[in-house]
């Protein structure tokens, strides 16, 4: 008597290669015929043997096959139907199901219009759920229906579908188009304005994996995206950097064109950063780049920062008036000087796409060097006159100067009642002990050093002699 497992271990040896060689056109043909049921009842019988042998070649061929035969006739939602039907067969094999869903999206551009593709697309991401060795297909599937949803105008269904995929966790897709399908997360959640979310996906995308040579593509892309999140944030000095990491691209350094552009933008955000010794450091730096020479305008204006003296607004607005307005017409699109209140912080029309409208921004980092250089020369002014280098009214100078005291950029106190702004903090009577006591111990420190050099000098001389 032959036990199951025998013919189990029986079927299991048995080669569907002929087999599937002769009926697989046989039935082809039947469903070219119109008979196109008949064909996949007797394929889904072929596909039943293959199964139960656990051939997963067999299988995956015969799936496919009844894939092309629907396809091929065009009934699309008989094609959804046995597509849920051969996944949801009993001991069905992986293979056979990934090359099946593998085929269906290969098709997916023949569908004849947007709601049978979508049909399919929803489909084949049901047969797809909850399995890992289909994950790939899935996020694959998962971009075109956000991309469909993007192209219909729904941005905040676009972005929510597609952060439903976490494939930082996917070990089959490879780098590359792990890192597009992160930046199209990050793309989307800025489009929708959801920022907060935006930061932490940008931070699932690995900065050394852009770091080589065929990812500088994305590179540009991703410190791109990361520019508008950090203009929405107003944190100029990041701006800076990710125009920095687009810089230090090869792909930028071969293009002399780009290569100014993007050198162009580091030098405004680095001026239009506030101060810090980070900014002081970086300003610097950039100062020092021999690619400068080529850009004197943009060379000059960080000079201008560098040196302890006063930048006068008017003078300033009127040399970089015209080259700001037309070179970044993005962030310069309000006619310089068109609001008096250098205090504001209202943005153009632009700032609703993360690009804010940055004259008054300019002119606060002027209003600060001005009052860092001031601090350095003056203990104490007369408000008027203060408000009169500074270019600004008596109550914009106030403010400003208030914001500077509680960043701990200076020290300064207003006296109101007599108009007067120390910069010098007052110093308590052991301080200014310790400070007379160190002066005279430099002084005799030089004094020793100075008498010791004059009896070496005369020594020399008489030795000479």
């Amino acid at each position: 008597m032959v036990t199951s497992s025998a013919k189990k271990a029986n079927a299991m040896e048995q080669d569907f290669t002929p087999l599937l060689e002769t009926k697989i056109p046989e039935y082809t043909a039947l469903a070219q015929a119109g008979k196109v049921e008949d064909a996949v009842e007797n394929l889904l019988l072929i596909e039943k043997q293959a199964r139960v042998a656990e051939d997963a070649k067999a299988t995956s061929k015969v799936a496919t096959s009844i894939v092309h035969i629907i396809v091929d006739a065009g009934r699309w939602d008989y094609l959804n139907e046995k597509l849920l039907q051969l996944s949801k067969r009993r001991g069905q094999l992986k293979m056979a199901i990934k090359d099946m869903v593998v085929a269906a999206i290969d098709v997916l551009d023949k569908t004849p219009d947007e709601p049978t593709r979508l049909s399919l697309i929803d489909t084949l991401r049901t047969i797809t759920e909850g399995k890992i060795f289909v994950e790939v297909e899935r996020a694959r599937l998962t971009r075109m229906l956000a991309k469909t949803k993007e192209e219909k105008g729904d941005l905040a269904g676009a972005a929510t579908i597609l952060q439903e995929i976490q494939v930082e966790t996917f070990g089959a897709m490879d780098k590359r188009e792990k890192t597009e399908f992160l930046l199209e997360q990050v793309r989307l959640v800025i489009d929708n304005r959801d920022f907060i979310r935006a930061q932490i996906l940008s931070n699932k995308i690995h900065r050394r994996v852009l770091l080589t040579d065929d990812m500088q593509d994305l590179k540009i892309r991703f410190y791109t995206e990361m520019i508008r999140y950090y203009l929405h944030e107003r944190n100029f000095l990041e701006v800076c950097r990710s125009y920095q990491m687009i810089y230090d691209t090869p792909s930028v350094k071969a293009n002399k064109e780009q290569l100014q552009a993007t050198l162009k933008k580091i030098v405004l955000f680095i001026v239009l950063a506030s101060f810090s010794p980070e900014q002081a450091d970086l300003l610097q730096r950039i100062y020092e780049d021999k690619n400068l020479e080529e850009l004197p305008m943009y060379r000059d204006l960080l000079k201008w920062f560098i040196t302890k003296e006063l930048v006068r607004w008017p003078v300033l607005m009127e040399l970089y008036r015209g080259e700001l307005t037309q070179t970044h017409a993005s962030q310069f699109s309000k006619p310089a000087g068109s609001s008096s209140s250098s205090s504001s912080t209202s943005t153009s029309p632009s700032s609703s796409t993360g690009e804010p409208d940055l004259w008054e921004e300019l002119k606060k980092r002027v209003v600060e060097h001005n009052l860092r250089v001031i601090a350095k020369y003056y203990s104490r002014i007369s408000a008027s006159r203060l408000s009169t280098l500074l270019d600004l009214q008596e109550e914009e100078t106030e403010k400003f100067i208030s914001d500077l005291v509680s960043q701990g950029i200076i020290y300064a106190k207003i006296d109101r009642p007599h108009a007067i702004v120390v910069f010098q903090r007052r110093q308590q009577p052991n301080e200014v002990l310790n400070e007379w006591s160190q002066n005279i111990g430099t002084l005799l420190d030089t004094l020793e050093q100075t008498t010791h050099l004059i009896h070496r000098e005369i020594m020399v001389h008489a030795k000479k002699q």
